[in-house]
């Protein structure tokens, strides 16, 4: 999305406990920062003093989770974060399929074209909501609105992204026992594909009795 050259109005929608003092585009590019001078109501009824932030923009987003019950294997994609290595992980994140919503679209449309552009995958039927979710709500407006997909896992591999974008995105077919084990060990950061590999194990066997038709 072109934010640098169409940015997003600054001001943020109206709510009674909020009182914008000023609103105004910082920076946009590949992200778009607003500055925020404000006030907040208080528990107490009254108002805070001014407040200054910068809220970065970033917009609605999708992730979907692509489980083959066939198999039980979990298909995941492994990418290099520039920001995670910043963030003292390594830039090679393990993580769910995931996009940016573009021009109002569905979200349900951006999750079945990222699993064919990130993963080479085709969604098999209806995708299961899991819910959506604020990944930084003390600094992010994104919002990521997270499903589940069933997939045949049985030829899945290889390395798939846009050019264009310069990507380099390698699929991980990961079994179930595999899944929970590198949960565990706490070998996976990315904030959706946590909540919803967490899902997963807690409605896994409904899925395959609904899925398998069993």
């Amino acid at each position: 999305m072109a934010q640098d050259a169409h940015p997003l109005p600054a001001a943020p929608p109206p709510h009674p406990d909020l009182d914008v003092v000023e609103a105004r585009v910082g920076f946009a590019r590949h992200l778009q920062v607003d500055i925020v001078r404000f006030r907040q109501r208080r528990f107490d009824g009254g108002w805070s003093g001014e407040r200054v932030f910068d809220i970065a923009r970033r917009g609605a987003a999708a992730a979907v989770l692509l489980y083959d019950p066939e198999r039980d294997e979990v298909v995941l994609i492994e990418q290099f974060r520039l920001a995670a290595l910043y963030a003292g992980r390594s830039p090679w994140q393990i993580e769910a399929v995931a996009g940016l919503v573009d021009n109002g679209e569905p979200p349900e449309t951006v999750a079945r074209r990222e699993a064919l552009e990130e993963a080479g995958l085709e969604v098999k039927g209806p995708l299961v909501p899991i819910q959506s979710m604020l990944p930084a709500c003390g600094s992010f407006d994104e919002v990521v609105w997270l499903y589940c997909g069933r997939v045949d896992a049985s030829g899945a591999g290889g390395v798939y992204g846009l050019a264009e974008e310069h990507e380099d995105i390698r699929v991980v077919v990961k079994p179930i026992a595999e899944i929970a084990a590198m949960l565990d060990a706490g070998c996976i950061d990315s904030a959706h594909t946590l909540i919803s590999l967490y899902w997963l194990l807690r409605h896994r066997d409904r899925l395959r009795r609904e899925w398998r038709g069993i």
